[in-house]
């Protein structure tokens, strides 16, 4: 089995997963190859780790991958989608970060979830992305044109509210007075959506949702809308310039331009083992029922 490993760090918690889980593919003899700057990173500070010399390295993924193993947070995995695109590869996160809504294997778990996903006793979860084009275009978010989680587009140098007229299917919905607006997929709707009032959306349901960052219009309220829609922004402010983000990656972008927002030609496939279920992980991470009145 040809697998990919990935991580962005290794330092506190990823330490330890990333010495359990190389001794056990080393163990299990798999075809492994790791990315080029997480292995120099843990060449660099783990001096002990040259035993595992024989790895390989990967800049760049294929299809001849069977499987992606994201080492970190919820954040790493979104970075790793970046080398994985359209390929399908599944991907199965080592949750070495806080809440873990996308890596839940704990590292008293590893051993374990390799064993099945050999045995091939695992679930696939396909998961929506989006995808944006601007007018015109910008060449920082021109290759990389997507996210699992959300696109925001939000103030820059200033804080003075901006305007974020919205279209959906070119029908003109409002325009947002806010800090900015967060257009979330059903696996973002935990995240940066979920923090400013939007609602949980199960990973499977065909919708988007546009949520409004501390929006002055008081009426304002997060609206889920299918994911068929077609979103048009046009941003306006005192300044000139606005962020606009895709996942964890920022790019400017002048009040001229034009962002239209759809989803994605492809999806990203979740590797869940098969005691987990979606609704555990939002028992678990959320703390639900942890009242004792309950």
């Amino acid at each position: 089995m040809k697998i990919a490993i990935y991580g962005q760090n290794y330092q506190g918690n990823t330490h330890p997963s990333v010495r359990v889980l190389l001794d056990i593919v080393v163990q299990k003899k798999l075809n492994v190859y790791i990315e080029a700057d997480f292995f120099n990173l843990i060449q660099k500070e783990d001096k002990d780790i040259r035993k595992y010399d024989a790895f390989h390295t990967f800049k760049e993924l294929d299809n001849t991958f069977e499987l992606l193993i994201s080492i970190g947070g919820d954040g790493t995995i979104l970075r790793a989608i970046t080398y994985v695109r359209n390929l399908g590869i599944p991907i199965v996160g080592i949750n070495t970060g806080r809440l873990g809504f996308l890596a839940t294997i704990q590292i008293n778990q590893i051993d374990k979830a390799i064993s099945n996903i050999l045995e091939k006793r695992y679930k696939i979860s396909e998961r929506s992305l989006l995808s944006i084009e601007t007018h015109p275009e910008n060449k920082d978010i021109l290759h990389t044109n997507f996210a699992l989680n959300e696109i925001a587009v939000s103030r820059k140098n200033t804080t003075s509210m901006i305007t974020v007229a919205t279209h959906l299917n070119e029908e003109y919905l409002t325009s947002y007075w806010a800090d900015g607006l967060i257009v979330s997929t059903p696996t973002g709707s935990t995240g940066y959506s979920l923090s400013c009032g939007g609602p949980v959306i199960s990973p499977d349901a065909n919708n988007f949702v546009l949520t409004p960052i501390a929006p002055h219009n008081l009426s304002a309220r997060p609206l889920v809308i299918p994911d068929a829609t077609q979103i048009t922004l046009k941003v306006d402010g005192r300044e000139e310039e606005y962020l606009i983000s895709l996942d964890s990656r920022i790019a400017t972008l002048t009040n001229s331009t034009v962002v239209t927002i759809k989803k994605a030609d492809f999806k990203i496939k979740m590797v869940e083992l098969l005691d987990e279920s979606f609704i555990e992980t939002l028992r678990k991470k959320l703390l639900w029922g942890e009242d004792k009145r309950n």
